[in-house]
């Protein structure tokens, strides 16, 4: 039987033997000539790796920089980017195949651009390709209630409708809806009792409201109205903020899905995710969820308010993985980590014993920082040193030289915030803030350790 390949560095060569030997699969092991793994890269792998006999994948660190297409090229065999923590190769490897099957859902996207008359032609363009690039299904133009967007919309919608964009208009207005709908949009958010008459002439599918939330009756009518004309349409039972008729509105919406088993319902989430002081993520993730599970097959989300910023990109991945863990009758746990961004699931860390066993194995004078819940570690081929802030580790360092000095104030603060969030921290690595993860910038000239 072939193995999988995996290469370490020499510090982190025995935890990543423990690992794989709890791990129970076929593989062979490499230890690159370097004592920090995160610091190879793939075009430095390629110049140097001698594959051995008898393997047909390869595992590199996932904190090594560089494309794998580089490394597949030079050997001819599949490589995939590991965790960044050896440790966390059991997770990893029992997430790689759920996430594999990560991609199909059920919930549509809209996503909401706010007071759109307010703004230049091309600002409302660029917001509609980021909310695209995002993973948006449907682009909504939100108009003003006191600025008409009668002239300037027509060739705005136009523009959008070149490149490709679904869209839909966000307005009671008549004058608007008719405006929109011959220019070419392909929803209308909203109709409701008093301007259902126009549905008789529009072109595109409406989403269907009441002026009081709790008259499902009056949107049972609505709904009978379009039947009648054979035209398709949504219905949104309105979601209310918290305090504000939040659990009721939930109630509705399950009873809109029993009284309309096949109607398609749009849900409104943003008035959750921009009406509750809390990270977007996990809102969205409960709300998806219970939109999974009602089958609620849209919903229209916006990104007006700091908190909310990249709502878009939660709320498609939030669908992916709530349409996999229906899909596996199973909690959508252990599928995807990108909704978790301020907390980790597990802080990673070695002990003090593997700590001061790695340092048996080095004498250079470059220093290696840790962290785990309780201590900020930093030690070399000559010292140890654990202290519970940066500043008592960094004074016993007997550092002169400004960059490195830079450097290790750098690495000893991300610590810092490692340790007071219970993150996992690494040593030239960025933190781990789920989908709002960032590369960390680089001085490629300056002293790395």
């Amino acid at each position: 039987m072939a193995d999988t390949l995996f290469l370490t560095g020499r510090l982190a060569a025995p935890a990543l033997r423990g690992v794989l030997s709890d791990l129970g699969i076929d593989h062979q092991i490499v230890v690159m000539n370097i004592s920090v793994a995160a610091l190879m890269t793939t075009r430095w792998i390629a110049r140097r790796l001698d594959v051995p006999p008898g393997v047909d994948n390869i595992v590199i660190p996932g904190l090594c920089e560089g494309e794998v297409d580089v490394l597949q090229q030079a050997t001819g065999l599949p490589v995939r980017k590991g965790p960044a923590d050896v440790r966390a190769l059991p997770e990893w490897y029992g997430r790689e195949a759920v996430r594999a099957q990560l991609g199909p859902r059920d919930v549509r996207v809209f996503a909401e651009i706010n007071q759109v008359p307010s703004l230049p032609r091309e600002q409302v363009i660029n917001l509609a390709e980021a909310y695209r690039a995002a993973g948006a299904d449907v682009i909504d133009l939100g108009l003003s209630l006191d600025r008409s967007w009668l002239s300037e919309g027509p060739p705005t919608i136009a523009t959008l409708r070149e490149r490709g964009l679904s869209l839909s208009i966000d307005t009671l207005d008549p004058e608007h809806i008719r405006m929109a709908d011959a220019a070419g949009v392909d929803y209308v958010l909203s109709l409701t009792p008093e301007t259902i008459d126009l549905a008789e002439g529009l072109r595109a599918t409406p989403v269907l409201i009441t002026e009081d939330p709790d008259d499902l009756d009056g949107l049972d009518r609505m709904a009978a109205r379009m039947e009648q004309l054979r035209r398709p349409y949504l219905l949104d039972s309105i979601l209310a903020p918290i305090n504000s008729g939040f659990a009721a509105s939930l109630a509705r919406y399950v009873e809109v899905r029993r009284r309309h088993p096949e109607a398609e319902i749009l849900m409104g989430i943003g008035n959750l995710t921009e009406l509750t002081e809390a990270d977007s993520t996990g809102v969205t993730a409960l709300l998806i969820g219970f939109c999974q599970e009602v089958g609620i097959g849209a919903v229209l989300t916006t990104e007006v308010i700091g908190w909310a910023h990249g709502v878009v990109r939660e709320t498609v991945l939030a669908a992916q993985i709530m349409h996999l863990a229906q899909r596996q009758a199973r909690p959508p746990k252990h599928i995807d980590s990108g909704l978790l961004t301020s907390k980790d699931e597990t802080m990673r860390a070695p002990s003090e014993a593997e700590l001061r066993a790695m340092q048996a194995q080095i004498n250079d004078a470059n220093y290696r920082l840790f962290a785990d819940a309780d201590w900020l570690y930093a030690f070399n081929g000559e010292r140890f040193v654990r202290g519970a802030s940066l500043y008592a580790v960094f004074e016993q360092l007997d550092v002169d030289d400004a960059s490195h000095a830079f450097y290790l104030g750098k690495e000893l603060m991300k610590a810092t915030i490692a340790r007071g969030l219970r993150k996992s921290y690494r040593q030239e690595g960025p933190l781990d803030w789920g989908l709002l993860s960032f590369p960390e910038p680089r001085r490629e000239d300056a002293t790395r350790r």
